[in-house]
């Protein structure tokens, strides 16, 4: 059966772990004292993910996945704890619902007689300016 996209980011927010680390940047004080920094990881080998979205939640995480698999989201944008959660999250919700929707096949173009004729008769015109380069021979 296959699973939705919905029911996937709902077992990743319940198998999330979060960490408060301090922010860096300005904030003043707040920043020294709070830490309200997120870190969200996910492990995305236990998500039981089909294999086409495994390899594009992989593509698209890049290097925010880590050795053992966790996938590791900062958010570190607002001054709050709360805020910096529900971001964290609606990030993972957004990474997770690109990596299901799956991308067009490119369609191949197909040149026609005339434009191959025309590509064909380019290319000789500029091969034989070319040959027509090189060292200028004396007629003594």
């Amino acid at each position: 059966m296959a699973e939705t996209a919905e029911e996937t980011i709902a077992r990743a927010h319940g198998l999330a772990e979060e960490r408060f680390i301090a922010a860096s940047g300005p904030g003043g004080q707040n920043v020294n004292k709070v830490a309200t920094a997120v870190q969200l990881r996910v492990n995305i080998y236990r998500l039981g993910l089909p294999p086409q979205v495994f390899h594009r939640l992989k593509a698209l995480a890049g290097g925010r996945v880590a050795a053992s698999g966790d996938l590791i989201i900062d958010a570190r944008r607002f001054r709050t704890q709360e805020q910096n959660r529900a971001d964290a999250r609606d990030r993972l919700a957004e990474l997770l619902a690109q990596a299901y929707v799956q991308p067009k096949k490119r369609a191949k173009s197909r040149v026609n007689r005339v434009g191959k004729t025309q590509r064909l008769k380019a290319k000789k015109a500029r091969g034989d300016v070319k040959s027509k380069r090189g060292a200028v021979k004396s007629w003594d």
